[in-house]
């Protein structure tokens, strides 16, 4: 994520890291480096500008530099929204974390919300929504009676299965996708919830009762942003009837790991942990495709899109808590 015009403060620093950039931009990520060294020097107290130096040293292979930058980016942000964490676990100068930090996503999202859309299917080839929507089709009831969209982002899926759904709900941690969803107004909900935590701790909001339990929860490229998948299965599992289908969709790990964050700060994972993971939360898998799900640069990156059924008992859940709606969207029919 690129710091979005975070100044420092100082006109002079601020002047040398414009310079840094025009460097970088020129492919001298060296001299970037050297040149917003020196605005830190003026500005030693400027997380975002140590985020870029640490950009600009990553770029030029100087990878203690780097990591000394993102380091100081950690000493002086408590909440990590640039996402510092995992560009060292990246770079291998920290160990991988289970799960990234809920802020940097949060503002990752609402960065990119407004070029959502357009970037992600003309620019990247995204297909997740299209190839889910077709195999959760392939298997499916000629109607659901509710569905929950975990991580519905601008909802490129739930345009995909409104026409199927009685009554649809989504959730995500960024209210900027909940905005860029409400103006399609195709969800009959939105709020906003962060799946960091299962429905056991208070992650996701619950329904309140069993006839609000969904027969349908989705999650399309969301858990790319997760490495120990564990709480999104649980949610899923507190929300669902017996016999409810679950969708969703992983980046493929080829060595069949639990986990790997890639250098996109995204999480690929092993088709045998997917399985594991169905197997412990009372999923058995319908089908899984192998597929290509988008590009990064010149790579094509292939995903494993997998259509579970729900066939435990439900477990106890928790005593729901409330989501902060996006106004003015309540729990109940979208207010147009």
């Amino acid at each position: 994520m690129t710091p979005k015009n975070l100044t420092s403060g100082d006109l002079v620093a601020d002047r040398r890291a414009d310079y840094a950039r025009m460097l970088a931009d020129a492919g001298d990520a060296a001299a970037a480096a050297d040149l917003m060294g020196q605005a830190l020097a003026i500005a030693p107290d400027w997380p975002a500008g140590w985020f870029q130096l640490g950009r600009y040293a990553e770029r030029a292979g100087l990878i203690e530099t780097a990591g000394a930058a993102y380091r100081e980016v950690l000493s002086l942000c408590d909440h990590d929204v640039f996402g510092a964490e995992l560009k060292l676990a990246a770079l291998g100068c920290a160990a991988m974390p289970s799960q990234p930090p809920s802020r940097y996503v949060e503002r990752l999202f609402d960065d990119y919300a407004a070029r959502f859309d357009k970037a992600l299917v003309e620019g990247l080839g995204y297909s997740i929504p299209e190839k889910l929507a077709d195999l959760i089709f392939s298997h499916a009831p000629d109607q659901f009676a509710t569905a929950i969209d975990l991580g519905c982002g601008t909802g490129l899926l739930g345009e995909r299965i409104r026409h199927r759904v009685s009554f649809l709900k989504g959730y995500d941690l960024s209210r900027g996708m909940l905005v860029k969803a409400q103006e399609k107004k195709i969800y009959d909900v939105l709020a906003q919830a962060d799946l960091k935590h299962s429905a056991q701790q208070g992650g996701v909001p619950l329904p309140q009762d069993s006839q609000q339990r969904a027969d349908l929860v989705t999650a399309a490229d969301v858990l790319m942003y997760f490495g120990d998948l564990t709480p999104v299965f649980q949610t899923a599992a507190s929300v669902m009837v017996p016999g409810g289908l679950f969708a969703f969709s992983v980046e493929d790990d080829e060595a069949d790991r639990c986990w790997d964050l890639r250098a996109s700060l995204r999480f690929a994972h092993g088709e045998s942990y997917v399985r594991q993971l169905c197997a412990q939360n009372g999923f058995e898998v319908v089908e899984m495709r192998r597929s290509p799900i988008r590009r990064d640069g010149e790579e094509t990156i292939i995903g494993l899109l997998t259509l579970t059924r729900r066939i435990a008992s439900l477990p106890t859940l928790a005593t729901p808590v409330d989501a902060q709606t996006i106004s003015p969207v309540q729990e109940g029919p979208l207010l147009h």
